[in-house]
């Protein structure tokens, strides 16, 4: 199972120069988990840099792969990632979804560089 964070999503979107990196999760929507943070956090991006309809646009490609919403239990253990990783709130969200769902953090977010089960690519 494979999560793209939301870096991820939007170099995808913007075409980037790392967009190829995350073909190989959206080749397989299947395999995709989608935290709905990430939701969130690319539909605010898009629409603040580009126009509503793309940021729809978006987000109907980003639900291709299975969502899944922030529950008490994922909350819970994203806190606990937060305190351990020292990282951002929605990066733990993240972290802690992978957890549950045993998935691998496809990312360029340097918050996850050095933690375990995680794809990082440097910007």
């Amino acid at each position: 199972m494979n999560i793209i964070d939301s870096s991820g999503w939007l170099e995808y979107f913007s075409d980037g120069p790392n967009a190829k990196h995350y073909l190989p999760p959206l080749n397989d929507p299947s395999s995709l988990i989608v935290p709905v943070i990430t939701i969130y956090e690319v539909f605010k991006v898009v629409l603040r840099e580009s126009s509503e309809n793309h940021a729809l646009q978006a987000v109907a490609a980003m639900q291709k792969g299975r969502i899944i919403d922030l529950t008490v239990s994922i909350a819970m253990k994203a806190s606990k990632l937060s305190l351990q990783h020292d990282i951002p709130m929605a990066d733990s969200i993240i972290l802690a979804t992978a957890r549950e769902y045993n998935c691998v953090i496809w990312t360029q977010d340097s918050d996850f560089q050095h933690i375990d089960g995680v794809k990082y690519f440097q910007r």
